[in-house]
């Protein structure tokens, strides 16, 4: 099963106001696990930031200023995430800012019946406690110390681990990364072990053995052993 999880940055909180994209990150998943695969760009936004934004992500408009339009990625976005279920943290709001580059380009919508909400997961999970990423990490003990800003590709890396949780843990002691064939690293290492060839042990009793065994026989009464002999 192909998943994508996906985390965007913007240069506001609602497109419908100008605010526009400026990096999307995502990260394959096969089986709810990540198989290396990565999508990543930074997009010019054609307008000034915020310095609140500026303060959240540390994109500025110099940085962002030789970046390709959203209009030269969406080709390539659209093609990597495929069909995929997307998973993303405050679904809504990413999707919202998609869609609105997808709209001013012409595309259809991505619908939002193809996102999987880890907020709404986590909230359902822990009733009350806190459902950003931060707080999950520490709930799930995953590293964040390299996390001093936001970033959509770490933010996705991030998620990927989180949601893994959500759905139930990895299980310990196993090593279940996803190879590039599709296999698990474990049957591959497991494949690639040499095995030798070992002959059966006899198991045939020694006469010692035997004696013992005819001489304990004989001392039970309705021997099933003596019975089948007669």
């Amino acid at each position: 099963m192909r998943e994508i999880v996906l985390d965007t940055e913007t240069t506001g909180f609602d497109p419908l106001s100008g605010h526009r994209l400026v990096e999307i990150g995502c990260v394959e998943l096969m089986n709810h696990l990540p198989t290396g695969e990565v999508f990543h760009r930074y997009c010019n936004p054609e307008r000034d930031m915020p310095e609140e934004a500026f303060k959240v992500h540390g994109l500025s408009v110099e940085f962002l200023a030789d970046k390709p339009l959203f209009a030269e990625i969406v080709a390539d976005f659209l093609e990597f995430i495929g069909d995929a279920p997307l998973v993303i943290h405050n679904a809504e709001f990413d999707m919202r800012f998609i869609n609105a580059e997808m709209a001013r380009l012409g595309f259809p919508p991505l619908p939002m019946s193809r996102s999987i909400d880890t907020v709404m997961m986590a909230r359902k999970r822990f009733p009350g406690a806190q459902a950003n990423l931060d707080a999950l990490c520490r709930r799930f003990e995953i590293d964040n110390t390299h996390r001093t800003r936001h970033g959509a590709l770490l933010d996705s890396e991030l998620l990927a681990e989180v949601y893994l949780q959500l759905i139930g843990g990895r299980q310990p002691g196993l090593e279940l990364g996803v190879t590039k064939g599709g296999g698990t690293a474990a049957a591959a290492a497991i494949d690639s072990v040499q095995r030798d060839f070992r002959p059966a042990r006899p198991h045939a009793p020694t006469d010692e053995e035997t004696a013992a065994h005819t001489a304990f026989v004989a001392k039970l009464k309705n021997a099933v052993w003596l019975r089948e002999e007669a």
